[in-house]
């Protein structure tokens, strides 16, 4: 009788907790699929074009050429396939940019939501380093430390980007860990006797993914634009392809003033288009975090229905 009671009782809570996290996943959306559909797609070329294309560094007799069967984007100015390059780059880019992405969005969640959760001195702390890191120009900070640093591999650029990409994302957590962490739930848990730990990853932290995704986005999308910045001005990684790199040869080899458009347009584009995708993923992502887009969002619905 008493199991009967306790099953009774308790059955209904994985499934509250399955509604819950359904509820906060993104509306199948148009903005939705285009974005995942373009992102996927650039992340898909990254991951398996640099198999299936030749050596980027080959050089070879025929210097920018147009687009011909033998070589779909052409070559540069020595001969390179620029198709390959485009691949390999793909595969850099998104490299840097996921990486700095993870990285980013745990540093400030682990300012974020630690310190606004263990309050007193542990928040005002923590508080100050991020007002310190918010003020401090990121592209600038970019410029001297890479312009000082001799040795510029992919870890100094994945390092740089991440400690300027990362104070915005841990005031808004912050923010949102201070609403949250006098909640009834939050509360019966500290009575319960519950681990910090435990109830920063059970009660806290789930309530929290939305915005975590959001600024996860967001970081790659800086991250990409800025090591593509660097390395647009030759400061980025030596040795490594990325979009930056593949414009900045095509800019030192006057491939705009040689009309050799095949050689910049595409790096340029695929930049455009992944900033274009992760940004259309933001705005599905935003209409659940923003409580008057989803109001709006669910009018727009119930409007589509009643016609």
């Amino acid at each position: 009788m008493t199991s009967t009671a306790q099953l009774s009782t308790f059955s209904p809570e994985p499934q509250r907790r399955f509604d819950g996290m359904r509820r906060s996943l993104p509306p199948r959306t148009p903005k939705l699929v285009i974005g995942l559909g373009i992102t996927v797609a650039i992340a898909l070329f990254g991951l398996i074009g640099p198999l299936l294309v030749t050596d980027p560094m080959a050089i070879s007799n025929i210097g920018l050429s147009g687009p011909s069967g033998e070589h779909l984007l052409g070559t540069t100015q020595t001969g390179q396939d620029v198709l390959a390059q485009l691949a390999h780059a793909t595969r850099g880019s998104l490299i840097v940019g996921v990486t700095v992405g993870f990285l980013a969005v745990a540093l400030s969640g682990l300012v974020g939501i630690l310190g606004a959760y263990l309050g007193g001195r542990w928040d005002e702390s923590f508080s100050l380093f991020t007002n310190v890191a918010l003020v401090i120009p990121g592209i600038p900070l970019m410029i001297v430390v890479a312009s000082y640093v001799e040795q510029k591999g992919l870890l100094m650029i994945i390092v740089v980007l991440t400690l300027t990409s990362w104070a915005g994302g841990a005031r808004v957590l912050r923010a949102q860990t201070l609403s949250m962490r006098n909640r009834d739930y939050v509360l019966a848990a500290k009575v319960a006797g519950e681990p910090t730990w435990r109830i920063i990853l059970v009660e806290i932290l789930p309530n929290l993914l939305p915005v975590l995704a959001s600024q996860f986005v967001f970081a790659v999308i800086f991250a990409i634009l800025g090591e593509s910045s660097l390395s647009f001005l030759g400061l980025g990684v030596s040795g490594t392809f990325s979009w930056g790199s593949m414009l900045f040869y095509a800019q030192n080899a006057f491939s705009l003033r040689l009309g050799a458009w095949w050689w910049f347009i595409p790096p340029g584009l695929m930049i455009a288009l992944l900033g274009a995708g992760l940004a259309l993923i933001n705005f599905a992502i935003d209409e659940v975090i923003n409580p008057k887009l989803r109001l709006a969002t669910a009018a727009k619905a119930a409007r589509k229905a009643t016609r």
